[in-house]
Formats: structure tokens, sequence, C-alpha cells
């Protein structure tokens, strides 16, 4: 379960049931959870706990979709999915692995999205994008002089511009996703310590 309160739609604002109608139709996603796409569709209803967060979310969306923009869409879903990947976001990897799908990626570089570095499907622009997503996400911003001079190689300054603001983004959206355990991201915390065999947990050299 989400770590935050889920809102039921007799208790959401008004803001927050346009959302719900266009993600759940009549249905309360609270009492009868789930999605088109197979997610349980939680970080709906929690992020109603703040109908302007939401709001501002939900025109994120529709900012990135938007047609006025002129980044290539394909190249905007391998950063959203690579960013997923790096910040281990089930969910929104998951998720952008369809969305590629949807916007004629093939399965070869959706699968390669993990292992980019030695992959040879990817063109040069695609290989920078990927480079690029990963000083955004990994590097705090430090980009080499080099990834970006092979961005702007192939993308002009509104696109660059695009490229960053959508990628950290979806940055954001992972590492919330996985602060507040919504979707796919509500899973155990793979990090814990292994027993030794016995009774004695101390550590010696055996």
């Amino acid at each position: 379960m989400p770590r935050l309160r889920q809102i039921p739609r007799d208790e959401a604002d008004p803001r927050a049931r346009v959302w719900y109608d266009l993600v759940f139709g009549d249905r309360d996603p609270v009492a009868e959870p789930g999605t088109a796409t197979g997610t349980t569709g939680d970080w709906w209803p929690v992020f109603a706990n703040s109908p302007d967060i939401l709001d501002h979310c939900g025109m994120g969306f529709a900012l990135y979709r938007d047609p006025n923009r002129t980044l290539d869409p394909q190249l905007r879903e391998l950063a959203q999915t690579r960013v997923g990947w790096n910040r281990q976001s089930l969910f929104v990897y998951s998720q952008h692995c369809k969305s590629c799908r949807e916007f004629g990626i093939s399965e070869d570089k959706i699968v390669a999205i993990p292992h980019w570095q030695v992959a040879d499907c990817f063109s040069p622009i695609e290989r920078a994008v990927l480079a690029y997503t990963d000083a955004l996400a990994f590097d705090g911003g430090r980009v080499a002089d080099g990834v970006f001079e092979a961005l702007r190689a192939e993308l002009d300054d509104v696109q660059i511009l695009e490229l960053t603001y959508i990628t950290c983004l979806y940055d954001m959206h992972g590492v919330m996703s996985r602060a507040l355990r919504t979707e796919f991201d509500d899973r155990d915390e793979p990090m814990v310590e292994i027993p030794a065999p016995g009774d004695d947990q101390s550590f010696r050299l055996r």
C-alpha cells in the first residue's frame, strides 16, 4: 500500500475528480482500483491529497505530449524510460517501455535501454540522449562537453531544453513514486542483511 492516504472520490476536491473521471471513468479509484495499463492506479488518489500538486502534475503530462513540442517523441521516450531505470522506479520504467512502443520504438531498442552503452542498435543522437539522461540522473547535471556537443549536432536549443525539462520531471516522478510507494514501486526494500548460518550473527573471519 502507498505510504500516504488515498482520497476516495466522495472526499476528493472537484479538481481531483476531473482527473479521476479522465483515468477511471465513474469509478472510485480507492474502492475499485486499477487502470487500463494494468497499474493499481493509486498514484492519482495519493496525489489528490493536494489538488494543486495533482493539477500541476497533470499539466506536466499534457505539456510533454503537447503537439507543440519540437523534440522527437522517440528521443523523449528513450530518456524517460532510461531515467526510470536509473532511479530504479519500476513504475516509470515499465510505463515508458509501453510508451516507447506507442511511438514506434523497436523492441530491440527497448530491451537494450538498460545496457545502451554496449548496444549497437542506437543511432548517434539516441546514444547522445541516453548519455545526457545518465548525466542528469547519475551526475546531477554534470554533463561532459562531448555529450553536449553530440546533442547540439542534431538538436536545437528548444529541443534540448524540452529534453532536459521532461527528463528531470520524470527523474522526480521516479523518486517520488519510490518514496511514497505508489503503483509498481510499492516494493519491499531489497537491501537487507542476509543472516549468517547458526545463532551467532557477529562477524569474524572463518
